[in-house]
């Protein structure tokens, strides 16, 4: 059994998006001749805790916890913010829209010049005193680091320096060309301080792996600029079969439409909230039996916007709630929401949670720019449709064909819902039903984590 040391930042009992990508691979790597030792912070700024998850992590497996200086506590004092919570403040702070304050401004400046790359710069230096003794005196084979945050490619690019062990740089969102990154107070010298360490952490890697083709390729393009050859391998998050198995779930007796993980005010579908809200006034019983369900972090004019489309009382708001919960969450719903951030950038995103939606088998409604790689993995596996955001009146035939097969399955009279689709479509261009996908389900098999724990594991062994 080969091993690999795995440098996180993120492992339980830190919940959220950040953990499950590595928490999973480690589950499954051994199954593929390779031992996960995982290297992570003792003490990490725990936003989201979930003990649940540490069902997950392989018996045995060695599990080094180091103390952490970081300056997140200090950030949440001057600017007032609190430690995880449903609503209230925003999803991400530094892509939000909305006035900031004068403290939360002079944060931002601070966390984007002067802790270059990220606030979690402070641990590279310990790490790799402790790391080199470390591996003075036990085998590894191979090191992945996996950011954000990229310190922890910085202490990777170290260790690979002084010991020329192979070395695998995992990137689960892009560096500089985060969406995220234009919106930061940069001075033009930080500016090109973080363009410098990501060109160097991606020529040193041995190789480099990303979680979408976009990435891959805007990474392939800087390495071109600078003459670099460094493989990069595009290897997707998914699925867990095993946190599918807890048997047969029922659709819910509701037309229940769900939402887990962060809701950003960014990612906001206004046009889609109106849409409910106007089918509800077309047709009393969708008003009756439309339940919307949230559950995670959600922003505030997430709320608002819901309540002033006039269906705030078909809102269940459930904060915050363990990995599991969020899975039988998906598996009830009668739709699955998956807006994407109104940002340029998000046309190579695909979201952690988009896989779960996957294997929970029920149809997808995305918001989202059009020819991005959300909507072409939709089109790939038939598991929904996806609409720009002004694309009202596509998302209201769509809700309402779904609205349709729901009062079929519940041998409920069908022939108003029918005249509201022969309405839609009599104002619409087209003027017929479109074609709506049918689920591939061989498509779906290939995001499965242990399938992708083995290719990652021929990455690890050069091949």
């Amino acid at each position: 059994m080969k091993k690999v040391l795995i440098i996180t930042y993120y492992w339980p009992p830190t919940s959220g998006s950040g953990v499950q990508r590595w928490l999973k691979m480690s589950k499954y790597l051994p199954e593929n001749g390779w031992q996960p030792i995982i290297y992570t912070p003792a003490n990490p700024d725990m936003q989201l805790r979930d003990e649940t998850l540490c069902k997950d992590i392989p018996e045995g497996i060695e599990v080094i916890r180091r103390p952490i200086v970081e300056p997140y506590s200090l950030f949440r004092i001057i600017t007032g913010r609190k430690r995880g919570g449903s609503e209230g403040g925003n999803v991400n702070p530094i892509g939000s829209s909305g006035k900031k304050s004068v403290a939360m401004r002079l944060s931002l400046w601070i966390r984007a010049n002067i802790f270059v790359p990220d606030p979690r710069v402070w641990w590279v230096r310990p790490s790799v005193r402790f790391l080199r003794r470390y591996l003075a005196e036990n085998r590894v084979d191979a090191v992945v680091s996996t950011g954000p945050p990229h310190s922890m490619h910085m202490i990777a690019m170290k260790l690979h320096r002084a010991t020329g062990i192979r070395w695998i740089a995992d990137f689960r969102d892009p560096w500089t060309k985060i969406f995220y990154f234009k919106h930061l107070p940069l001075t033009k010298r930080n500016a090109r301080r973080y363009g410098d360490l990501e060109r160097e952490v991606l020529k040193e890697a041995d190789a480099v792996v990303t979680v979408t083709a976009k990435m891959t390729a805007e990474f392939m393009e800087t390495l071109g600029e600078c003459n670099a050859d460094t493989p990069v391998i595009t290897v997707e998050n998914g699925y867990d079969e095993d946190d599918f198995r807890n048997g047969d779930i029922p659709a819910s007796e509701s037309f229940t439409l769900v939402h887990t993980g962060l809701f950003s005010s960014e990612g906001n579908p206004a046009g889609f909230w109106k849409v409910l809200g106007e089918i509800s006034d077309s047709l009393p019983s969708f008003g009756t039996d439309l339940r919307i369900e949230i559950a995670g972090k959600t922003d505030r004019e997430i709320t608002e916007a819901i309540v002033s489309a006039g269906i705030g009382s078909r809102l269940v708001n459930h904060g915050y709630i363990p990995h599991h919960q969020a899975n039988s969450l998906q598996r009830q719903a009668r739709v699955l929401l998956l807006p994407l951030r109104q940002e340029p950038e998000a046309d190579g995103i695909l979201t952690g949670k988009y896989f779960e939606y996957l294997a929970a088998g029920r149809p997808i409604i995305a918001f989202g720019p059009h020819n991005s790689v959300l909507e072409e993995s939709l089109r790939e596996t038939g598991a929904g449709m996806l609409f720009d955001w002004e694309e009202t009146a596509g998302m209201k035939l769509y809700i309402a064909t779904l609205y349709r097969h729901y009062l079929e399955s519940r041998k409920k009279d069908v022939s108003d819902c029918d005249m509201l689709i022969r309405e839609i479509l009599a104002e619409m261009p087209e003027g017929r039903m479109p074609d709506y996908p049918e689920p591939d389900r061989d498509a779906v098999s290939r995001y499965s984590r242990r399938k992708l724990a083995g290719k990652f594991a021929g990455i690890l062994s050069g091949q």
